[in-house]
């Protein structure tokens, strides 16, 4: 019995109803020229937007003379708009060919890594369409695809049974698999086998090097979502500030600018606008097409992972009093999202392999292999939570898919994949723990004492990116940060910080329960001042200690983030008198006034945790990797028992 169900044998023998090739891999080039280079997100501006012909059209116009033509071709790109588009595509060409798609992960161990947790996730897969006596891929009805039509702008009353379904994996057995990873080239002194992540002997950055990169926060400049009322140079407040330079930056439409703009924070208003074009989302016919498109092929096809992705909004966006009101555009998008074969161009640069399988009663050749779901992804536990928030920035269905895509093509493809890159999720781990162990002692032996590993807390933060944990207002402002700076080391920072807002309460509990009780309400949490307060902090124990004389001879021109003219009496009277600072004293306060009930610790619990996924149920060994040199087959054939 092949991967994929045939279509004669989904149509009953019925020649009309043949089974299109979802994404084959003889036929993957095609497809992938055959879309407009438009519905892979790649931008234009907003005003000047000139075709092949526009652009010859240009040459030969009016616009340009013959004796001076380079600086009136010139001057003519500027006028039409030709010369931002044209830097806009440089850009995002650079922003997604930053490595060479031959190297996908170069430590051979963590390649077997996750080859093997990939046989897991497609095993469990499997087994569970066994189990249900389901298949993977089929027709859908006429029936059930008028149904689907009616229903497709209220898919939560959409009737299936989803009893029987349950996610593959969750964050907690992804987080089993890292913890078991070992390289061969490393070797304790002591003899004993570390349970933190400090052992992997990769290079990530510092507080001091975190200070450089976030220079903006660190400098102590005004920012969105600290003190809204917050005075401006030359307007009432910063807000006004903020958006009138957000429109003038929409305006110029140029990505770079926009991308610098959101290191200060975006405002409520103009946010959608700026998230669309720095990553080059923003819907023009073509793509509007193309989602029209996408949505045929839901109609069209019924799969197995469309079970697993709506009891996934029902697990964690419908049971969430901040989210429940989106189910309906969450369903539209994460069922698109499924069929996207734009999406396996990650798969060049990621050090995962989509799931290959062949179709039921052809030949196990290439022109009969596929790619299961099209998209390449398979959905887990939570992976819904990686749209959420865009729902609060567009209502229109199209945009907010685009957006949420070209996001999860920059960044949270890494979020659950074993790799060796920087930022990838085994990085982030080790830079939250080596912070944690540097900067918070008291917490790390405290956690270290009662036989708890400190990234178990905070893991399910840092792989959600922190959606579902912090209020969306707040999760945006760090998404800001994020797109911003271009990096998501942002999400460590912000876990280690939580945890030292916390730590009085987390002091005076000492088991695994307590400890997540103490860390399950975020809701009080405001990212922007605690960033900012943390680096402020810290340069200010950097000055103190004379540490900033020290570094002189390395930074000539004073440590990166502080100016010279900076002195130890304005910064420290600038921290006490800061909005930040005032924030923080209110949430200490508020700490000692709510000292958590030991007695209570016990009842709560987190969701997470509870949750049962078919892969720990059928296979709760870890993967244990040891140091060997033999090959990894990255493509491999995946039958159906």
């Amino acid at each position: 019995m092949y991967f994929l169900e045939s279509q004669r044998d989904a149509g009953r023998g019925t020649r009309q109803k043949r089974q299109p090739r979802l994404s084959s891999r003889a036929t993957e080039k095609k497809n992938m020229k055959a879309i407009d280079a438009h519905a892979h997100g790649e931008p234009k501006p907003a005003k000047g937007r000139c075709s092949k012909t526009g652009k010859k059209r240009l040459v030969s116009s009016s616009k340009v003379s013959h004796n001076e033509f380079r600086k009136s071709l010139i001057d003519a790109m500027k006028d039409t708009g030709v010369e931002i588009e044209l830097r806009n595509t440089v850009y995002h060409w650079l922003r997604s060919h930053k490595y060479p798609p031959i190297v996908k992960e170069p430590l051979l161990y963590l390649r077997k890594a996750q080859a093997q947790w990939e046989k897991r996730i497609h095993k469990s897969l499997n087994s569970m369409a066994a189990e249900i006596k389901v298949s993977l891929s089929q027709m859908r009805t006429p029936e059930d695809r008028q149904e689907m039509h009616d229903k497709w702008n209220e898919l939560s009353v959409y009737d299936i049974d989803l009893s029987q379904y349950r996610p593959v994996y969750a964050p907690k057995d992804f987080l089993e698999v890292l913890m078991w990873l070992r390289s061969p080239n490393y070797k304790p002194i002591d003899g004993l086998v570390s349970w933190e992540f400090i052992h992997l002997p990769f290079k990530v950055k510092n507080l001091k090097d975190l200070m450089k990169l976030y220079s903006e926060i660190t400098r102590g400049e005004s920012l969105m979502g600290i003190d809204p009322d917050g005075k401006a140079t030359q307007y009432q407040n910063i807000i006004g500030e903020r958006t009138t330079l957000g429109e003038k930056v929409i305006s110029c439409s140029h990505a770079p600018v926009t991308q610098e703009f959101l290191k200060r924070g975006a405002p409520r208003s103009l946010r959608a606008k700026l998230w669309a074009q720095v990553l080059g989302a923003e819907v023009t016919p073509v793509l509007r097409k193309y989602w029209m498109g996408l949505k045929g092929l839901v109609m069209q096809y019924d799969l197995m992972v469309d079970k697993l992705i709506i009891k996934d909004v029902q697990l964690t966006a419908s049971n969430d009093h901040q989210y429940f009101v989106f189910e309906d555009v969450l369903y539209q998008v994460m069922l698109c999202f499924s069929r996207d074969s734009a999406v396996i161009e990650v798969f060049n640069h990621s050090s995962a392999s989509p799931l290959h399988g062949v179709l039921r009663g052809k030949a196990s050749n290439v022109e009969n292999t596929v790619i299961y779901p099209p998209s390449g992804v398979i959905p887990f536990h939570g992976f819904t939570m990686y749209a959420t928030p865009f729902c609060y920035l567009y209502d229109d269905p199209a945009e907010l898919y685009f957006v949420f895509r070209a996001f999860y093509l920059r960044y949270w493809f890494r979020l659950h994949e074993v790799s060796s890159h920087p930022q990838g999720i085994l990085s982030l781990c080790l830079l939250y723990e080596r912070l944690l162990y540097k900067h918070e002692q008291q917490l790390w032996l405290h956690f270290k004492r009662h036989q708890v590993q400190p990234v178990r807390l905070t893991f399910k933060w840092i792989m959600r990116a922190f959606s579902g944990h912090l209020p969306p207002e707040q999760v945006l402002y760090l998404w800001d940060m994020i797109l911003g700076y271009d990096s998501m080391e942002i999400l460590p920072l912000l876990a280690v910080n939580i945890l030292s807002l916390r730590k009085d309460n987390l002091l005076s509990v000492n088991t695994m329960q307590n400890f997540e009780s103490v860390l399950a309400d975020l809701s009080s949490i405001h990212v922007m001042p605690i960033i900012q307060m943390c680096l402020l902090n810290y340069e200010k124990e950097l000055n103190n200690s004379g540490l900033l004389q020290a570094n002189n001879s390395k930074f000539p021109y004073g440590y990166p983030g502080f100016t010279n003219q900076m002195e130890s009496s304005w910064l420290t009277s600038t921290i006490a008198n800061s909005s930040t600072a005032t924030w923080m004293n209110e949430q200490q306060n508020e700490s000692e006034k709510s000292k958590i009930n030991l007695e209570n610790l016990g009842s709560a619990s987190s969701t997470s945790s509870s949750s049962s996924t078919h892969l720990s149920k059928n296979d709760p060994s870890p993967i244990t990797i040891t140091g060997t040199t033999s090959t990894v087959v990255t493509t491999m054939t995946v039958t159906k028992s």
